[in-house]
């Protein structure tokens, strides 16, 4: 799994107009929907202090734990601060998954369309004319992952990806990475290209304000396309308004982002990678025989020829609904929608369990 040194921007320091506007956005709304009185938890306090500790002893920075809306649990070790946006890596790509269910409800594309209905270069190509765009988004295309995308040095990212060559036939294998994601943005690029708009400001004004999260801080190349598999930086209360949404089934409040069906095809996985659906990572085999946990972030790291992901859980004792968020060096955001729970978990590129955190929190 690609990762970077670990960033923290402070959202106010910039001088930025648009920083300023999220983080006042972001802070008006927590202040009314989650920063009420501590609720009367079904988390057993002490489970909660022991995950936190936990958290902090391995360079968390920051955790925030909602129960029903209300916060349980914010702290900021280890020079953390509710008011430091902190970059949540692969966590941008559930950002541009939603975006495209969107623009799905919107009409500009169907998730089984061929890529080549839109990127007409690839029509001519045997096996990337029938990539679809759900494809794209749950890795299973076959595409090489190109992790060199990653690098500032690349002036035009979508231009780059769409020239990503085949490594395996469509469905066999599971090639995490970010040139399927820049691919994606390609598509959004074309699609809105009548509307004379640009794929971030689809994402900011369809996604960003009305999730009460606002204008954020994004990796862009230099044709101004935004970096999709990692370039969001978000504080935890920001991040937690995308988990209220996805507890809410794809609307926050009574405000519908993307309608129920189109957001729970996000939470199925492929046949190639059940633990994967279409952004979001799941924990449904949990409750299987001889269900294994696993380490998402150290399995990533192998190549994806030796990667393992059926039977794979990430966490045996957690609910069998948990559905996480993932970036690396351990920011997660963790929904589990039977206990109404969203859990924010930031940090700085320190080894940390997933598994272990869970058992300590959800101990009873």
């Amino acid at each position: 799994m690609y990762r970077p040194a670990p960033t923290q921007t402070p959202l106010l320091s910039a001088g930025h107009l648009l920083r300023r506007s999220a983080a006042c956005i972001g802070s008006a709304i927590w202040l009314m929907v989650a920063a009420a009185p501590l609720a009367d938890a079904g988390v057993d306090r002490q489970a909660l202090r022991d995950a936190a500790d936990y958290s902090a002893r391995l360079r968390g920075c920051s955790l925030l734990v909602l129960e029903h809306g209300k916060t349980l649990l914010e702290e900021y070790p280890n020079g953390g601060d509710a008011h430091l946006a902190h970059q949540i890596y692969s966590g941008t790509k559930a950002f541009f998954t939603l975006a495209t269910l969107v623009a799905a409800k919107d009409g500009l594309l169907h998730l089984d369309e061929p890529v080549a209905n839109t990127i007409s270069e690839w029509r001519g190509s045997s096996q990337r004319a029938n990539i679809t765009l759900r494809e794209l988004m749950n890795f299973s295309d076959g595409l090489d992952p190109v992790f060199h995308l990653h690098s500032d040095k690349v002036a035009d990212r979508n231009a780059l990806a769409l020239r990503t060559p085949t490594v395996a036939p469509i469905g066999a294998a599971f090639t995490y990475g970010p040139s399927h994601g820049q691919i994606l943005c390609e598509v959004l690029r074309r699609k809105l290209a009548s509307r004379n708009e640009s794929p971030f400001a689809y994402v900011q004004h369809k996604l960003l304000i009305p999730l009460g999260i606002g204008p954020v801080p994004y990796r862009a190349d230099t044709q101004g396309m935004p970096l999709v598999a990692s370039g969001f930086f978000l504080t935890a209360r920001q991040w937690s308004r995308f988990g209220l949404m996805m507890l809410g089934h794809g609307s926050i409040g009574r405000r519908e982002i993307v309608p129920p069906k189109a957001f729970a095809a996000c939470l199925q996985g492929s046949r190639i990678n059940p633990m994967f659906g279409l952004g979001f990572w799941l924990n449904t085999a949990a409750a299987s025989k001889g269900a294994r946990e696993c380490d998402i972030e150290e399995m990533l790291e192998k190549k994806w020829q030796d990667q393992d992901w059926h039977n794979r859980c990430i966490c045996r004792n957690a609910p069998t609904d948990l559905v996480a968020v993932v970036g690396s060096g351990y920011q997660r955001l963790f929904v589990i929608p039977s206990l109404d729970l969203v859990i924010v978990r930031q940090g700085t590129n320190a080894k940390f369990s997933d598994a272990e955190f869970l058992r300590k929190l959800l101990r009873h």
